[in-house]
């Protein structure tokens, strides 16, 4: 219909340009030298309509294809920005999922800890504060410096330390220059949680291992640990798909996860370019 519509504005156009200039003719064409006005007989009105015909749509078509072109731009522009939006709230979802996880793993250690009456319930307690001020406060941006993310995870190992007691065989290695590397808040931990929700954290022989290798734009984490077969989750954890989906959003192509479900030992490795 468009088309349709442009070709009967040209056909129009170019019939009433020939009426004027046939009105007109020896006011608007040019004179030869000899004073004369070309012959009125010349103007033909199939080959004028045609002329006037070919010179609009020439104009019209280099017009449309400038508008079409800035309207393709403007539509990429809109889908990328809404793109965009849909990404960032599908983070702050997956985000939003962390912190009542986490919160509901650490209550219930608390928990068993005021259970037993422990003396180190309040030092659970006040580990418990430190670790939300971070979360709340911290975590807002999209990245963070590596530095806080790794004494964040720390404070959470500690917090599992007072929970076992004497008992609990944990290691964390970190090796390499933390300095000014930064990234995604709260991505470590949900493979440090799954350790200590389904594995052995009081056995000498097969302790949790964590090892973080840090250079300067690249991270790997080294996870091991014994699964305890009788501390399964009946609901199923929301943690590691919550993870992977994150690093699909936050590192496309720029990490490597791969984790080794075994019938006695659970081992994740992550490396991640910063």
């Amino acid at each position: 219909m468009f088309f349709l519509n442009v070709l009967i504005c040209l056909l129009v156009v170019g019939v009433i340009k020939y009426a004027i200039t046939a009105q007109f003719w020896d006011l608007l064409h040019p004179r030869f030298k000899a004073n004369k006005p070309m012959p009125k007989e010349q103007l033909m009105f199939f080959s004028y309509i045609f002329r006037s015909f070919f010179t609009s749509a020439i104009f019209i078509l280099f017009s449309l294809v400038l508008r079409f072109t800035e309207d393709w731009f403007s539509n990429e522009r809109v889908q990328r920005n809404l793109e965009n939006e849909r990404l960032t709230a599908e983070l702050a979802f997956l985000k939003s999922q962390i912190n009542p996880h986490f919160l509901f793993n650490s209550l219930n250690s608390i928990y068993s800890l005021a259970y037993q009456k422990s003396d180190t319930t309040p030092d659970a307690i006040l580990k418990l504060s430190e670790i939300m001020r971070y979360m709340l406060y911290d975590c807002n941006d999209s990245k963070v410096d590596l530095a806080k993310e790794i004494t964040y995870l720390q404070n959470y190992i500690d917090l599992q330390k007072i929970r076992f007691g004497k008992n609990a065989y944990i290691e964390l290695d970190v090796n390499g220059q933390v300095l000014t590397q930064r990234i995604a808040p709260l991505l470590l931990i949900p493979f440090i949680e799954n350790a200590f929700k389904h594995g052995v954290a009081n056995d000498p022989a097969h302790p949790i291992k964590m090892i973080i290798n840090v250079a300067e734009k690249h991270l790997s984490f080294y996870m091991e640990n014994k699964k305890h077969l009788m501390n399964r989750d009946a609901i199923g954890g929301i943690g590691l798909s919550n993870v992977r989906r994150r690093l699909d959003l936050l590192y496309p192509g720029n990490y490597q996860l791969e984790i080794h479900d075994d019938a006695d030992t659970y081992t994740c490795e992550l490396s991640l370019i910063l």
